[in-house]
């Protein structure tokens, strides 16, 4: 999936630079229409969104997985035991609702 992703996005790249220099080579040269520039900028955010997405998902990812291993349910561990701080804050709530 990871692959189809970069290789569409780098071959729209590629096919909106090949646009944008065959609309600077014909005629009149030197002026590149409208509609190529409007080609050529949405083969850039196709692009961009792509690797935007991507690198967005993958940092979250890793982020989460970070996190699910600091809290100790990790199932390497096969431990059943809760963190120190989740039973310092079970046990506050237990206070709070027998006071009330």
């Amino acid at each position: 999936m990871k692959n189809t992703q970069t290789i569409t996005a780098v071959g729209m790249l590629v096919a909106g630079l090949a646009f944008a220099v065959a609309g600077f080579i014909t005629p009149p040269p030197g002026e590149i229409s409208d509609s190529v520039l409007w080609l050529f900028s949405q083969c850039l955010i196709y692009a961009g969104s792509i690797f935007g997405v991507g690198i967005y998902v993958d940092r979250r990812f890793s982020a989460f997985t970070k996190e699910f291993r600091r809290s100790g349910l990790n199932p390497e561990n096969n431990t059943n035991e809760q963190p120190e701080n989740e039973r310092e804050n079970e046990q506050d709530y237990e206070k709070t609702e027998s006071t009330d």
